[in-house]
């Protein structure tokens, strides 16, 4: 599919993101919610700060929706972290409807029905790391129908799905040069060191720094990414693509992510 070159192609999220969101509007879904996390519990949903999310909805629903934690009590987006493939919003619908809802559940059908997010399809990919969790909410068009959608998605279903697939794999692979929290080549490399299991002497030595300087760039790694310990913020450099990078990096100005073998809310991008 000549639809697919340009995933492969890509350079980093955004530009795969632009792409992806222009190709689902000729489908009709002019309005998309992805969100990918490595930080996923049983029982938790999680913190939007330790993922990566990607939207092209209004500011003002993003932010009663993630920044606000409406999300918790989203249906599809609760259905997406249980489930793997494809559901109509019908069915979603029709379970929110068939239980005692709690106040935020009303409080998120009360938002979806003010902003016209009533009629879609929503896409849980398969994820192979332990706490992983993906998927993509497709969004159609203020006046088209259920409906309408279901008989699309007879017909183009199969067709979106291996598109939204393969976006999927490629944003888990591309660097996110967006994002609002960029660790310094400095702090990468010694994260990455970490990760291989250094000790704060080990690098010292290694990188010919005193350990109190490396302490300092990890320090600085753990307050860029908003987390408390130096194993979450290897673990979230992970997931936002910013360790492992390609290219040699000497300089400690920030510079965009690059990973080799991986509106904003810290991994949030707007567009629209």
């Amino acid at each position: 599919m000549n639809a697919l070159r340009p995933y492969l192609n890509a350079k980093s999220v955004e530009e795969l993101w632009a792409h992806h969101t222009t190709l689902m509007a000729g489908y009709g879904f002019d309005r998309l919610f992805y969100a990918y996390t490595c930080f996923q519990t049983a029982n938790t949903l999680s913190d939007p700060k330790d993922a990566l999310v990607l939207t092209n909805h209004p500011a003002d629903y993003v932010d009663a929706y993630v920044t606000r934690g409406l999300f918790r009590d989203g249906p599809m987006l609760n259905w997406a972290t249980r489930n793997v493939g494809s559901t109509s919003w019908r069915i979603l619908r029709a379970e929110a409807t068939a239980a005692d809802l709690t106040p935020g559940q009303r409080h998120v059908l009360d938002l979806n029905r003010k902003y016209g997010v009533c009629a879609g399809y929503t896409i849980a990919f398969p994820m192979a790391i332990k706490r992983a969790a993906a998927g993509i909410g497709l969004t159609a068009r203020r006046g088209v129908t259920q409906d309408e959608v279901d008989a699309l998605w007879e017909t183009k279903g199969d067709e979106i799905e291996i598109i939204n697939q393969v976006a999927h794999l490629c944003i888990t692979h591309l660097p996110a040069s967006g994002q609002s929290r960029i660790l310094t080549p400095r702090q990468s490399e010694v994260l990455e060191l970490v990760a291989d299991g250094k000790s704060v002497q080990d690098i010292s030595i290694l990188l010919g720094r005193k350990p109190e300087t490396v302490d300092k760039h990890l320090r600085g790694a753990r307050d860029t990414l908003g987390v408390e310990t130096t194993a979450q913020a290897v673990r979230k450099a992970s997931v936002l693509n910013q360790i492992f990078v390609l290219d040699d990096a000497t300089a400690d100005a920030p510079q965009p992510p690059r990973r080799a073998p991986a509106q904003k809310v810290p991994g949030v991008t707007q567009d629209g």
